[in-house]
């Protein structure tokens, strides 16, 4: 059996062990299994380090493992070392590979090229640096970037050629790369506050995304779908990197709609 799973604390909310028997189903392949590693930022390189060893093939990464992921790799992608962070880590003989799906992932998300559109990031950590990377690559005009604690924004920008922000700015597209709305808030409004921003500032985004996903739509999303916002759930990135990890480990075409489905996602 060749073993797969996702890396994260906390890990538990992941669908990414549903979308992956999903697609295995859909390819007729049952030597393949996947499955949650909840694993604390302590034990993270020891833990991953002995995973080869039992049959694993190779792991998705998540928050907030993302930059240590790329500094135990022995080798990693160009995208991975310019991003500074990986979610994607591949087992071989030669030792760790780390590559970033995420990036990728969101544009394709998105659904239109971002040329010369701007953009509002808020956080700071590997996904963040992923969507910043992406944007710019991809042709966006300007991406400013926000952060609960300044220094880390600042740090991210100077690094990847965007703008630290002090406050929400207005964008034709807003990121949300921070884990707030993952659990259930007192309020809609308490939860937006956490990300410096107000339910009637949704009427400055055109497009939103949010990376965190839930059954119900996170208190961003609902803001911003109320004002007429195009919004893309962090589901819909979700299978969008996670079929380019699909992809890497399996050598198939990913099946698409059978992981939406298995994500929890209607199929087009």
């Amino acid at each position: 059996m060749r073993r797969l799973g996702v890396i994260g604390w906390p890990v538990s909310h992941s669908r990414s062990p549903a979308m992956f028997r999903a697609a295995f189903d859909a390819c007729g392949v049952d030597d393949w299994s996947y499955q949650r590693l909840p694993l604390p930022p302590e034990l993270f390189e020891e833990t991953v380090r002995a995973l080869p060893a039992s049959g694993f093939v190779g792991v998705n990464v998540t928050i907030p493992h993302k930059q240590a992921a790329l500094a135990l790799a022995d080798r990693a992608s160009e995208p991975a070392k310019e991003i500074g962070a990986a979610n994607t880590l591949t087992f071989t003989t030669e030792g760790i590979e780390a590559e970033n799906t995420d990036a990728p992932g969101v544009i394709a998300a998105l659904g239109r090229s971002p040329l010369g559109m701007s953009a509002f990031v808020l956080g700071a950590g590997g996904s963040a640096r992923g969507v910043v990377w992406a944007l710019l690559h991809a042709g966006a005009a300007e991406v400013s970037v926000w952060n609960r604690t300044p220094e880390r924004a600042t740090a991210l920008a100077d690094e990847l050629g965007a703008r630290a922000v002090s406050a929400p700015v207005a964008a034709d597209l807003l990121v949300n790369c921070t884990s707030v709305g993952l659990q259930p808030s007192a309020s809609d409004a308490a939860a937006l506050n956490q990300l410096g921003l107000t339910a009637d500032q949704g009427c400055s985004y055109a497009y939103v995304i949010d990376l965190v996903y839930r059954d119900e739509p996170t208190p961003l999303l609902a803001a911003a779908a109320a004002h007429g916002a195009r919004t893309v759930a962090g589901l819909e990135v979700l299978v969008a990197q996670g079929a380019l990890s699909f992809e890497r480990w399996t050598g198939l075409p990913a099946p698409l709609d059978a992981m939406r489905r298995g994500a929890g996602l209607e199929t087009p």
